[in-house]
């Protein structure tokens, strides 16, 4: 069952026992069936919640690299990924799907710019690599967006899990083998 038909069910359930509260409460406000529902409908989103975990990444600490606008940028992107899972998890409008691709794409272009930038100014030494794997990361995705025009919606599961593993692995892993260099130079 896709996350469109759960929440459709789920707003179901909730629509009919208010109707059937309201129902109980109209012949004594003693019904316990009232009472029983009103408790239930008040535990519905911790049993939701456990039932269907999130599927949205959390910024932890660890993930800092230990510059402020980096960190900032990596935040952003999550935030962004996170926009655009809730497009794909949901099955929203194509309209909305492709906003929240194009936005994150556009921002992580940006994002690559900027830490480029910093790496090339401070003659970051592995700066050629890291900027090769920026470039493999952009014609993977550009690729998902080719795949995305001529698929459409089916193509995003993908794209939503490739990004995920890829953004996470490449703070944990490549972008923190910069920090402590651009940390002593000044950079935090």
């Amino acid at each position: 069952m896709n996350n469109r038909t759960r929440s459709f069910l789920y707003a179901a359930v909730i629509a009919i026992a208010v109707v059937v509260i309201f129902l109980g409460f109209l012949s004594s406000l003693a019904n316990p069936l009232s009472w029983l529902l009103i408790v239930v409908l008040l535990m519905l989103p911790i049993f939701h919640t456990k039932l269907f975990p999130d599927n949205q990444i959390k910024w932890k600490d660890e993930y800092s690299v230990g510059i402020t606008f980096i960190d900032a940028d990596h935040k952003k992107l999550i935030m962004l990924l996170n926009k655009f899972t809730v497009a794909y998890d949901h099955h929203t409008s194509e309209e909305f799907e492709k906003s929240a691709l194009d936005e994150l794409i556009s921002y992580t272009i940006y994002h690559f710019e900027r830490e480029e930038k910093m790496m090339s100014d401070n003659e970051y030494p592995d700066f050629i690599a890291h900027k090769a794997k920026h470039e493999e990361m952009i014609a993977e995705v550009n690729s998902f967006v080719a795949l995305y025009n001529e698929k459409g919606h089916e193509a995003l599961e993908e794209v939503s899990d490739y990004l995920k593993a890829w953004l996470i692995n490449h703070i944990n892993g490549t972008d923190k083998g910069y920090s402590q260099f651009m940390n002593d130079k000044g950079i935090n």
